[in-house]
């Protein structure tokens, strides 16, 4: 029991320490949208961090996967990308703020309604803590509008929460997938989900064809998708040292150390919503870890 209770304890910090790297990613994501377009961004850190990533399972000679853990990070892959590129064209078509909301709570709602059926349900105090997590990501990541809707406006902003759901669906089935796939070995479960990624993003990118600026990106995209690699790195201990609903859900728990990062660096304050949205955050990794 005591072992178990270690290995729960170690599930919780890794689950937060990939909270805190994915929050990291998107804040410098961010940074770099400002400078060329976000896919452009995503993808040039993408294909260093595979580079890297390849690089380390060849120096370490880590042993290659079953085929089945094989076929789960690749898969996980491909969809947690292509659900990157359905959530960036959702969040340019309107209701941003509920779109983003929506999606922050498939991603987590799919992991644990996975881990209700798979583990059964949590104790009474980490139900609780899931419930307040759930709350904590709308409060944080919703935004009302504001702006009055017309009957053309609202059509967009109805696409815009369809395929916000559709990608939050696929960040959740992504969590799924890596939790499924590192079995396997950690190390080959991320680079082949990278590598599945990268070729999903670059399929969206030949599409747009986005115009490049000369410089003044790569380094972004390179810090952003480090950040990025390590979160999953934290998040897959998580899964294989605890139960999947509390890592994904503490996880998840990402966009309230974004907003810290914006208010720290960029002096943009965090609404009353917000706060009390990081606040109940707080209270839900309380209530996990209990």
């Amino acid at each position: 029991m005591a072992g178990s209770g270690a290995s729960a304890g170690l599930g919780l910090i890794s689950a937060a320490s990939s909270a805190v790297s994915w929050g990291g990613s998107d804040f410098v994501g961010g940074l770099g949208a400002r400078r060329a377009p976000a896919l452009l961004v995503v993808v040039s850190g993408q294909v260093l961090s595979l580079a890297a990533l390849a690089g380390l399972c060849l120096v370490l000679r880590a042993p290659v996967p079953d085929r089945y853990s094989s076929l789960c990070a690749v898969v996980g892959g491909f969809v947690g990308a292509l659900s990157l590129a359905i959530f960036y064209r959702a969040l340019a078509m309107g209701a941003m703020g509920l779109t983003a909301a929506l999606t922050g709570l498939l991603t987590a709602g799919v992991p644990v309604i996975f881990s209700f059926f798979h583990d059964g349900l949590p104790a009474p105090l980490n139900l609780t803590g899931l419930a307040a997590g759930c709350a904590a990501i709308w409060l944080i990541s919703h935004r009302p509008q504001t702006q009055p809707e017309n009957t053309t406006r609202a059509g967009a902003q109805r696409t815009a929460l369809l395929l916000g759901t559709a990608s939050g669906a696929g960040f959740g089935a992504q969590l799924v997938l890596l939790k499924l796939a590192s079995g396997g070995g950690i190390l080959w479960a991320m680079t082949w989900t990278r590598a599945a990624g990268v070729a999903a993003l670059l399929l969206v990118l030949a599409a747009m064809r986005p115009k490049a600026p000369r410089n003044g990106f790569l380094w972004i995209g390179l810090l952003a998708g480090a950040l990025d690699t390590a979160g999953n790195l934290f998040y897959i201990f998580a899964a294989r040292a605890g139960r999947l609903d509390v890592a994904a859900m503490v996880a998840s728990l990402y966009p309230a150390v974004t907003i810290l990062l914006a208010a720290l660096v960029l002096h943009e304050h965090p609404t009353r919503r917000q706060i009390t949205g990081m606040a109940l955050a707080l209270a839900a990794v309380l209530l996990l870890s209990a």
